[in-house]
């Protein structure tokens, strides 16, 4: 076993870029169930895990589109498993695709990225000024609010939590109403509890959509309320996903889930954006593009940055060709 990638990053959170990964399926979304049990999963696993990755790696394997009106196509994935949205993975797909010339791009002025992901069809619009990228705008599929005020008893007492899609499913509650701040000290607690949250309301029926292979709560989001600034609100989140992995970026599927909470309870108005920093202090800036029938479309804004190319093998004899998880 043979692959070569790059290795991307937004705003901290890793993206590992890789080509020529066999999938079957008429879609991305059929790709995907299709990778969960298929060849794509060993090849997952060969490049996520440890000792070629680590618990905490997240890349994506390049796939065709589901027609000719997007540029390519993209299953995510991460330890666990596949995604079915990435917001941080779509800013770092914007910007390989014009650094490598796979999207044309004028030297300055916009130019969209269309991918096509599990959820649906997004958008990378990449801004250069002389060639130079300025800044990157997920645009993502319709977010919408599933159910608000869930009542939880947890091993931190009891709370509230409301579940929101924004491309997947999240669950999100401040992180003082469980006594911790988003803070890298706490963040052992933080995954431990956004575990819990997770898992006890992966079976609730609001997280059960109405396509199946999107149910399920895939991660938990965790904030701090910093009140507001000129442009509207400020807050600070850590998003523990999948099994206990956390989110070094402010996460971007993610932050749209919170533009569309923040839409419906009044606090992000049109015209406002949303300041949204990670566990690490990174940002991402956040708005409502639109505003649908139940409820918006929200564009994230970020940068991303390429780390490097590499190459890995698996060596004759070697017997963790699955690698391994200590998590």
């Amino acid at each position: 076993m043979h692959w070569r990638f790059e290795d991307w990053h937004t705003a901290g959170e890793p993206f590992r870029i890789v080509e020529e990964v066999p999938t079957h399926g008429g879609t991305v979304a059929e790709r995907r169930v299709e990778a969960i049990t298929g060849e794509a999963d060993a090849v997952r696993r060969f490049l996520c895990l440890e000792p070629r990755g680590h618990d905490d790696m997240y890349g994506g394997f390049i796939t065709p589109p589901d027609d000719s009106e997007a540029d390519f196509g993209v299953l995510f994935w991460h330890k666990d498993g596949f995604s079915t949205a990435c917001g941080h993975g779509t800013i770092a797909l914007g910007a390989w695709a014009v650094r490598t010339g796979r999207v044309a791009a004028a030297e300055d002025g916009e130019t969209a990225v269309t991918i096509d992901v599990p959820s649906g069809r997004v958008q990378a619009l990449v801004r250069r000024t002389a060639g130079r990228i300025d800044e990157i705008v997920f645009r993502n599929v319709e977010s919408r609010v599933l159910e608000r005020g869930i009542r939880l008893s947890t091993s931190r007492g009891a709370v509230e939590v409301d579940l929101v899609f924004g491309g997947a499913v999240y669950a999100t509650l401040p992180a003082a109403s469980v006594g911790l701040e988003v803070t890298p000290t706490h963040t052992t607690d933080l995954i431990a509890i956004g575990r819990e949250i997770k898992w006890a309301l992966n079976e609730h029926p609001a997280a059960q959509l109405a396509d199946d292979r999107l149910s399920g709560v895939y991660g938990t989001i965790l904030f701090d309320d910093l009140g507001r600034n000129d442009s509207g609100p400020w807050q600070r989140n850590v998003t523990v996903f999948a099994d206990g992995e956390v989110d070094r970026s402010p996460c971007g599927s993610g932050t749209a889930s919170r533009v569309a909470l923040l839409a419906a309870t009044g606090e992000l108005a049109d015209g406002e954006t949303l300041t949204h920093d990670s566990i690490i202090g990174t940002r991402f800036l956040a708005r409502i593009a639109q505003r649908t029938a139940d409820g918006v479309i929200p564009e994230v804004s970020g940068m991303a940055f390429r780390v490097g190319t590499s190459s890995v093998e698996l060596d004759e004899g070697d017997p963790l060709p699955d690698g391994f998880s200590l998590r």
